[in-house]
């Protein structure tokens, strides 16, 4: 690991080192973690979600599945995912019955949602950037920009609450429900913003001077940057880490798991890899 600041410790615990926990696939993405802390994830271009736990292994989960990226899970142990092979965003019930919560805004087709965070109140924000996927027919951006949505807790409102971004990809937010943070990725900006009641945001801020493709954050308020390797920054935005995934072209996205939060999972490209921390994730249990 190469911290970038002597006078804080590592995020990562004492003499561990990043596992590669299973290999062999095509990209993989969307890693996030249910009540136990088994790490589910996509491998988006073999259409599948996987999920890994160090008792049981590696197993399919859902086959096909929408061609899953960005996936969250919600307080019910829902799992919320951006299925862009019809550009919709769906929830998964833990049988794999599939329910499509929204693919349309102002009656057009989503652009390709991409990733998700859900709000403590079961209402959600995700991500709508547009990348060319082979399994459309379409060429085309089907919205005027690329932008981030709120999506009520009863699924009755759909509201576009960023429209100033030129890329938003990764999403996260606080465990209290009163922070985002979104990735500008082609712009290599992080952002926070405040959130009202009402799903509006307010006090936009740079948060880190890096775009990224997906991100989680720790107890200790430090944000996880993914692209090359993962990258930390502290409240202030200052890099204070970097994670090196080697032998891996991209890293695409971070979540802590395990029980006890204290597992940073890391979906690199054609590996799932795995870091003990001494932080524990913000998701941790109370």
């Amino acid at each position: 690991m190469e911290r970038t600041s002597e006078t804080r410790s590592s995020v990562v615990a004492s003499g561990a080192r990043v596992e590669k926990l299973a290999g062999g696939f095509d990209f993989t993405e969307g890693p996030t973690c249910d009540a136990q802390g088994t790490v589910f994830f996509t491998d988006q271009p073999n259409d599948r979600i996987l999920k890994w736990s160090r008792a049981g292994g590696l197993s399919t989960f859902l086959q096909p599945a929408g061609r899953a990226n960005g996936m969250y899970f919600d307080a019910r142990g829902h799992l919320i995912a951006c299925a862009d092979e019809k550009n919709e965003l769906w929830s998964i019930a833990p049988d794999g019955t599939v329910s499509v919560l929204v693919g349309e805004y102002d009656g057009k087709r989503l652009n390709g949602p991409n990733d998700v965070w859900v709000r403590p109140d079961g209402a959600l924000y995700f991500t709508d950037p547009f990348y060319q996927r082979s399994w459309w027919t379409h060429h085309t951006m089907p919205q005027d920009g690329q932008h981030v949505y709120f999506l009520s807790a009863d699924r009755r409102q759909l509201v576009r609450v960023i429209d100033d971004l030129e890329k938003p990809n990764g999403i996260i937010g606080t465990p209290d429900g009163r922070m985002l943070y979104v990735a500008d990725i082609l712009a290599g900006k992080t952002y926070r913003y405040g959130i009202a009641p009402d799903g509006s945001l307010t006090g936009k801020t740079l948060a880190a001077n890096q775009g990224s493709d997906g991100m989680t954050l720790d107890s200790e308020g430090n944000l996880f940057l993914t692209g090359e390797g993962v990258v930390v920054f502290d409240c202030a935005g200052r890099q204070i880490e970097r994670i090196p995934i080697p032998d891996e072209r991209w890293t695409a996205n971070v979540s802590f798991g395990g029980r006890d939060r204290q597992m940073l999972f890391i979906t690199a490209s054609s590996g799932l890899y795995g870091v003990p921390t001494r932080v524990r994730g913000a998701n941790a249990a109370k």
